[in-house]
């Protein structure tokens, strides 16, 4: 492989990274966002479209995303995502109510969850099948450890700045990407030019309209008081009409007619800033319609779990109109593929059993995995760290450093073992941790032995990343690799939003029978035996997982499989 195509890999995987970051950094930055809302601290569920805006956009998005990436090619869908991430960055970071937060943070979902099947697809599209194991292990090992770092970042950046630091640093982050993966990939494949052919020069009038919108937009957003003062400058904000938004002010307005100038520009002009016929060419290719059913099915089951309150019930009060929209889309979207010329999701595709089992197994693989990621923490501040943050997430960090581990050497091992036997072994580790966890009492964290299970536990979570993976991958077709990768994030991901919800009920039911059969019991001991019944619950996840991987990829070989050896160029 070529230096060129291995620096591509690399910064593709920083950018993975940096959007699993952004997936948990508000764990911090909420409070002070509410408040940038105007939300009240004591009305925290009105804060939840802020989380679950992002969840939606990252999960919901993601199977069209990976189609377009296999139409389009891995390049131009990778930059479009960078581009849509850093966009919704800045609106977070400019937004000065709810709506508009929740806007941005679904755009970062977007933009975030569109990078994890183009690279799992790069991979596929640089490395025959035999060699895939190992950078598919580092970009899955990016991708967890990114998401543990996430809080640490925000509270980094809350240490000097306040919570619009974020999304600033984001939107830097993000251009910086797009700046490097287009100039990486340029110098890596050479656009050929007729001799003597002039070379085509920046859309300047697109540029001068994107500034205009951009430094308008900025004003209408922020609208800073220096200039609102103003005697002259001061009527850009004067609503033309008593009471509207800022909208309808001089400055909203210019903002407005220099987006839509730039849209029409866009659109017609040949050779523009942004071919937007051709994105929407491929938007329909990838099949718009089947795409927005999948997108309503998986909108809905997010929505339904991931504004639950686990103490009421596994899934939030609306959960049931929620989950019975998903099934009249399910059934809608059947119909669909059965009828569609070119279905989002291919006839057949997902026909091997290899395939559609490493959807079950990432499902199973994501619902033991959040158990670890929320209750090992929660177990720490419930019994030796009590009055430490620092102190639980330094006890999670046990864990989430031996992950990474395991998924590189997990990537390293699949050229030699085989997935089905890799994944059992991994999980099967991880459920013997969690059983040893659901045995832990209020000293435990204080001995040396309770490493032993958080670091195994890690590792075999790491273990089992890339075999699940390559699995898919082996077995799809070269040109339903970006799709099937989504999905896999996908299934990984509802199953940690309804593993969440589910062991945390079951937690909490065992902690009221407890405290109904001795109502003596402290506050301790009904946290121990509440996070003993997740860490069980966890348990029975991964043995399942280990059992499902060993049935379902027995026949994977992962030698025996030929794939594109060379980047497909975008449309």
């Amino acid at each position: 492989m070529s230096t060129a195509n291995r620096l591509l890999l690399t910064f593709c995987a920083a950018a993975v990274a940096f959007a699993a970051v952004d997936t948990y950094v508000v764990v911090l930055a909420l409070p002070d966002m509410m408040a940038g809302a105007g939300i009240p601290v004591e009305e925290l569920q009105r804060a939840a479209p802020i989380v679950s805006g992002f969840l939606l956009g990252y999960v919901a998005m993601l199977p069209l995303i990976g189609r377009i990436a296999d139409l389009r090619g891995q390049i131009p869908v990778l930059a479009m995502s960078l581009v849509v991430f850093s966009i919704g960055s800045l609106v977070t970071a400019i937004s000065y109510d709810l709506p508009t937060m929740v806007a941005g943070r679904f755009l970062q979902g977007v933009g975030g969850g569109g990078l994890v099947p183009a690279t799992m697809s790069l991979v596929a599209a640089l490395y025959p099948v035999e060699r895939r194991g190992l950078p598919l292990g580092i970009v899955s090992a990016v991708q967890e450890f990114g998401s543990v770092l996430g809080p640490l970042f925000g509270a980094f950046v809350l240490s000097f700045t306040s919570w619009r630091g974020i999304f600033a640093i984001n939107l830097a982050v993000g251009a910086l990407l797009v700046v490097a993966v287009g100039l990486v990939a340029r110098v890596g494949r050479p656009v050929p030019t007729a001799a003597g052919s002039p070379r085509r020069l920046p859309d300047l009038v697109g540029l001068v309209l994107l500034a205009v919108t951009l430094a308008a937009g900025f004003l209408t957003f922020v609208q800073p008081g220096s200039v609102q003062r103003d005697l002259t400058w001061g009527r850009l904000f004067i609503p033309y009409v008593d009471g509207g938004s800022r909208w309808v002010t001089p400055v909203g307005l210019v903002t407005v007619a220099a987006l839509v100038l730039l849209l029409a520009w866009c659109w017609f002009r040949a050779g523009a800033l942004v071919d937007l016929r051709g994105w929407l060419g491929h938007l329909l290719a990838a099949d718009l319609p089947g795409a927005g059913l999948l997108a309503v099915v998986l909108g809905g089951i997010v929505l339904a779990f991931a504004t639950a309150d686990p103490e009421v019930a596994v899934f939030s009060p609306q959960g049931p109109w929620l989950l019975a929209g998903s099934a009249v889309a399910v059934v809608l979207l059947v119909v669909h593929l059965r009828r569609a010329e070119a279905p989002i999701v291919p006839r057949g595709a997902l026909r091997p059993v290899p395939a559609w089992g490493a959807l079950v197994v990432s499902f199973l693989v994501g619902w033991a995995l959040i158990a670890a990621l929320v209750d090992i923490p929660l177990f720490a501040r419930t019994t030796t760290e009590k009055d430490s943050q620092l102190g639980a997430a330094l006890v999670l960090l046990r864990f989430l450093a031996a992950l990474p581990v395991g998924a590189v050497l997990g990537g390293w091992l699949l050229r030699r073992v085989n997935a089905g036997a890799l994944t059992a072994v991994g999980m099967a580790a991880a459920g013997g941790a969690f059983l040893v966890m659901g045995q832990w009492d209020a000293d435990s964290l204080a001995g040396f032995a309770s490493n032993v299970p958080l670091v195994v536990g890690g590792l075999g979570f790491g273990l089992a990343l890339a075999p699940v993976n390559a699995a898919i991958l082996a077995t799809t077709d070269d040109d339903t690799h970006g799709l099937a990768s989504a999905l896999v994030v996908v299934a990984r991901m509802v199953g940690m939003l309804v593993g969440i919800s589910a062991l945390t009920t079951i937690g909490l039911r065992r902690l009221y029978a407890a405290q109904a059969a001795d109502p003596d019991l402290g506050i301790t001991e009904l946290g121990i035996l509440q996070e003993q019944a997740v860490f069980r619950g966890a348990a029975v996840a991964a043995f399942a997982a280990a059992v499902l991987a060993l049935a379902v990829f027995a026949r994977v070989r992962t030698q025996d499989v030929d794939t594109a050896e060379a980047l497909r160029a975008g449309g």
